[in-house]
């Protein structure tokens, strides 16, 4: 697995405006809470994608990727490892163009099914942190 280079990473951040959250957490005391808050502060459009939450940072959740009405610039994922192949089956679905796991989260499979298929693909790596650093 080998992430984009910074530049491609900041332009991924610079020409995205609406990013799905996978397990976007309503808790506040939470990463994905706290991560995504931030990047709506920045100016992004979030969307959480959790099927146990009503709604999360004032914004309907949907229960799945397939249920997001319109384009998705990124797909960020807050689950396990092992789940990131499903997410990504998921995310052929969808009408997304980048597939984005936070810091710690990485899976061969899910990797090498998104690059064949000729998707950018990051893992193991915070977008928040990103989009800090590289703005």
């Amino acid at each position: 697995m080998k992430n984009p280079e910074r530049e491609e990473i900041r332009d991924i951040l610079k020409n995205s405006k609406r990013i799905a959250v996978v397990g976007l957490s309503d808790d506040p005391s939470r990463t994905s809470y706290m991560v995504s808050k931030s990047m709506q502060d920045a100016g992004y459009e979030i969307i959480p994608v959790n099927p146990v939450i009503k709604e999360a940072l004032g914004v309907k959740a949907v229960p799945s990727l397939k249920d997001v009405k319109g384009h998705i610039d990124i797909v960020n994922v807050f689950r396990r490892s092992e789940y990131l192949l499903e997410v990504a089956e998921e995310f052929l679905e969808a009408d997304a163009d980048v597939f984005w796991a936070q810091q710690g989260l990485a899976n061969e499979e899910a990797y090498q099914l998104l690059k064949e298929k000729g998707y950018p693909v990051i893992m193991d790596l915070c977008i928040k942190v990103a989009h800090a650093v590289l703005k």
